[in-house]
């Protein structure tokens, strides 16, 4: 299947940019939050900059592969990037809520799990996609 250069180009540069978010949150996280922040909430916020970086670099793996594979990555780079945003994003919004005083009502503690099931569902995905079409799967040396 031919993906659409747009959509190529996208993953790409969306992989790129959560690592640079990622790793830019991470500096910050270590030396800015460093003293704001409790040792639990400093834990969690890098478990979000963690799940950050981890899908930035499977979209670039993704997207210098496409060629590679014979289904459109379209489902999971948006599974991914809308997962990334609400698991990583929840994240660093509930560790850092006593510093930028916003406390959310209850229900708004749901994103997270969301994040997760979504970034969940995209890793299903792929897995299936791989298995079902695996028999197409150009291979280069």
């Amino acid at each position: 299947m031919e993906t659409n250069r747009k959509t190529h180009q996208y993953i790409l540069i969306t992989g790129a940019v959560l690592i640079l978010i990622g790793i830019v949150l991470g500096a910050f996280g270590a030396h800015g939050l460093k003293e704001k922040l409790t040792f639990e909430q400093l834990n969690s916020f890098e478990v979000g900059v963690r799940y950050q970086i981890y899908h930035g670099l499977a979209l670039l793996i993704i997207g210098f592969n496409v060629s590679k594979i014979n289904f459109s990555p379209s489902l999971f780079y948006k599974l991914i990037l809308i997962g990334v945003i609400l698991f990583s994003g929840s994240i660093y919004f509930f560790a850092c809520k006593y510093l930028i005083g916003v406390f959310p009502p209850k229900i708004a503690y749901l994103i997270t799990p969301l994040g997760g099931v979504l970034l969940i569902s995209a890793w299903f995905f792929l897995v299936f996609k791989l298995i079902v079409d695996g028999k197409q799967i150009k291979l280069k040396k």
